[in-house]
């Protein structure tokens, strides 16, 4: 578990990365939909850590609005995990 959570956020960092190249060379981009995926697979730190770095995907309110409501379903889903009932 550990080892995957590492992978998704060295993923969603470093597409974040490779989009923000593109998106200032003015190529191909990588889909949103990638981005939130990797997000949604445990790289939400990443792509959190990402985005400050790069000041990348800061300003798009849709997008930030679903990786907001990542994050949250995730810490939802951690305290619900380990709160005792």
């Amino acid at each position: 578990m550990l080892a995957w959570l590492l992978l998704a956020n060295l993923m969603a960092f470093m597409l974040f990365g490779f989009d923000k190249r593109r998106a200032v060379r003015g190529m191909v981009r990588i889909r949103e939909r990638t981005l939130l995926l990797w997000a949604l697979a445990g790289g939400t730190p990443g792509a959190f850590a990402a985005r400050h770095l790069f000041r990348h995907k800061t300003r798009k309110q849709p997008f930030s609005r679903w990786l907001w409501l990542i994050l949250f379903a995730q810490g939802l889903a951690i305290a619900t995990a380990i709160i005792p009932k």
